[in-house]
């Protein structure tokens, strides 16, 4: 049996917002088995969590958001990153502003706070997603499609390829592909930062 992962301890960190500026204090704490990943803004006059899932991304421009209960949290995607990297599933990240701090810009540092404060097995099974058959979803056309696949797999494998229609991006090629049961996450993935352009800042 797989066994569920938490962190032994509390950690904490302290960080500015990229978008918005602020800012905004991090505590991960340890989660019971099948709590899954759940923030909870405690900023709020009540706090509010929000459960980790598919269907709380509310926006995924220029950072991925998520919401619940008229609370939103901008820029997850590093330390969510962090998480699975980490094969963590169930936290509790207590957020004192709307967004998660950028820290260095990658999820190395979220990687570090979490092995720091120990990875935790927990006395219940892993729960798996088992994709059966191919699923792929397309978005416009043309020069501005965009797609992703699921295909069936025993493990969990990542393939990604950059299109980006710009010159300093597309000359340099870039590709990867990731065996999260055999590659080093905080090695080979975690230290990855996007790029952006100064007509978007």
């Amino acid at each position: 049996m797989l066994q569920q992962r938490t962190i032994k301890t509390l950690t904490r960190a302290v960080g500015v917002g990229l978008h918005s500026g602020q800012r905004v204090e991090l505590t991960l704490r340890p989660a019971q088995p099948d709590t899954g990943i759940v923030f909870r803004r405690v900023d709020l006059p009540e706090p509010v969590d929000i459960p980790i899932s598919a269907t709380a991304v509310v926006d995924t421009r220029m950072a991925s958001t998520i919401g619940a209960g008229g609370a939103k949290v901008h820029t997850v995607e590093h330390l969510m990153s962090a998480c699975a990297g980490l094969g963590l599933d169930n936290l509790y990240i207590d957020i004192t502003a709307e967004e998660v701090p950028i820290l260095d810009g990658s999820s190395a540092s979220f990687v570090f706070l979490l092995q720091s404060a120990g990875v935790e097995l927990q006395n219940a099974p892993k729960r798996f997603i088992r994709v059966k058959r191919p699923v792929e979803v397309r978005e416009g056309t043309g020069q501005q499609l965009k797609w992703a696949r699921l295909e069936p797999y025993h493990g969990f494998k990542l393939r990604f390829d950059i299109d980006f229609a710009h010159p300093a991006v597309d000359s340099t090629g870039q590709s990867v592909e990731f065996d999260l049961g055999e590659g080093n996450y905080a090695r080979d993935i975690a230290r990855a930062r996007t790029f952006g352009f100064t007509k978007d800042v």
